[in-house]
């Protein structure tokens, strides 16, 4: 037993190699890990968080986003770079005004599920 945590300590003489290649075939590669835990620290403002669910309940401008946060435009646009490089967000331009959506219901799902798990 390790007395800091009283878990059991592994066996460092037997290796589950059956689990250890099973995990390991299926294991993607450092650099897409990189890219999901860069994905996942998008997820990690609160302020992000807001913006995506005004966008999962309808597609809006930063003005209208502005509004419904009580925050600056400014703010408001310093926030959505970063979603629009992830490609979490997309914009389409009518006239003089952008409108951001999320990018695909793959967003979709990881808020929905997000929330659905909070909740339990």
């Amino acid at each position: 037993m390790d007395l800091e945590t009283n878990l059991p300590h592994c066996e460092t003489e037997y290796i589950h190699t059956d689990i250890v290649k099973r995990v390991e075939a299926v294991m993607p590669d450092e650099e897409t890990l990189f890219d999901l835990s860069e994905l996942f620290k998008l997820f990690g403002d609160s302020t992000r968080i807001r913006i995506l669910y005004c966008l999962f309940a309808n597609e809006m401008c930063v003005c209208d986003i502005a509004k419904l946060l009580g925050m600056s435009q400014s703010a408001i646009s310093h926030q959505l770079a970063p979603l629009k490089r992830s490609k979490l967000v997309s914009a389409r331009r009518d006239g003089k005004t952008v409108f951001y959506a999320l990018a695909d219901d793959h967003v979709r799902t990881i808020l929905g599920q997000g929330i659905e798990h909070i909740s339990e």
